[in-house]
């Protein structure tokens, strides 16, 4: 979970940002010849170059925001057993799933986590809890390295980037039409745009954006189930079965907060349309009838 948050706030921050910097510009070219109505074609092109420079840049700043944001502690050169255990399976694994050598790293939380992330499947990281290490098997340790290698081989980032893009751009193309609609209907501008549409555009922006995440969360969670299917073969569907059970056991450990969770293997308690990954026991369940 912690991935898929991470990257749909940095997102949000960027389009904000993007779409505040225009308007001070005062890049406003969005009305037809008359001065009054609007250039839908050139509304479609602007929300689409704002929609998409956000999704973009946040895949970006993916792995960098991750490091930061959760204090992860990158393993250089390992300087203990575990930490050359860590790297010799995620190397394996990588192999296995035919992607390039991820980075590798260790963050401290007490709650068994993990998450990948990375603008492409041959740079990318996978990162664990302290709480993992000390509260899993080898074996169940070994299935959650495998369900986040699956994630980067799979391409999900770059798949939710694609997804977020094009939310970007209906967010902000139908948030333009209703600042238009009131600026005209409601504060009775006849030509040009005064600040209201402005206003108003911004913060239909903000909440369109934050509603349109529900669609991006189901996108992680249908993914979510594919991710533990290539957990499943690369350490065995036992072992990813009783990864996910130990994980049901720790669920009154406290979780990743919410602000920063995307791609972390706990989902945490989070509303059902706004959650990023599925009930455990529905995952369990899948992998059963595999």
């Amino acid at each position: 979970m912690f991935r898929i948050m991470l990257f749909i706030a940095t997102n949000l921050a960027v389009v904000a940002l993007i779409s505040v910097t225009f308007s001070l510009l005062g890049v406003q070219g969005l009305l037809q010849q008359n001065g009054v109505d609007l250039d839908l074609t050139t509304l479609l092109v602007y929300s689409t170059v704002i929609g998409f420079s956000g999704a973009i840049i946040s895949l970006l700043l993916s792995k960098f925001m991750a490091k930061r944001s959760m204090g992860v502690h990158i393993i250089q050169q390992a300087s203990n057993p575990t930490e050359r255990w860590l790297v010799d399976t995620v190397k394996r694994q990588a192999q296995q799933a035919g992607i390039g050598m991820p980075e590798v790293g260790i963050f401290n939380h007490p709650s068994p986590n993990a998450f990948a992330t990375g603008w492409n499947k041959n740079n990318a990281l996978v990162a664990v809890s302290t709480g993992l290490l000390d509260n899993m098997t080898d074996n169940e340790v070994e299935a959650v390295l495998a369900h986040e290698v699956s994630h980067v081989a799979n391409g999900d980032m770059i798949t939710l980037t694609l997804i977020q893009g094009v939310v970007n751009t209906f967010v902000i193309f139908i948030s333009r039409v209703i600042g238009h609609l009131v600026d005209r209907i409601v504060f009775k501008v006849e030509r040009g745009h005064g600040p209201a549409f402005w206003i108003v555009s911004i913060i239909c922006e903000i909440v369109l954006g934050i509603l349109a995440t529900t669609i991006v969360m189901w996108f992680s969670r249908y993914r979510e189930f594919r991710a533990d299917e290539g957990g499943a073969k690369l350490a065995g569907k036992g072992n990813m079965i009783a990864a996910l059970q130990r994980l049901q056991r720790a669920h009154d450990t406290p979780a990743i907060p919410d602000e920063m969770a995307a791609f972390a293997i706990n989902a945490g308690k989070v509303q059902k349309l706004f959650s990023s990954h599925p009930p455990l026991d529905a995952r369990i369940k899948h992998l059963q009838n595999m």
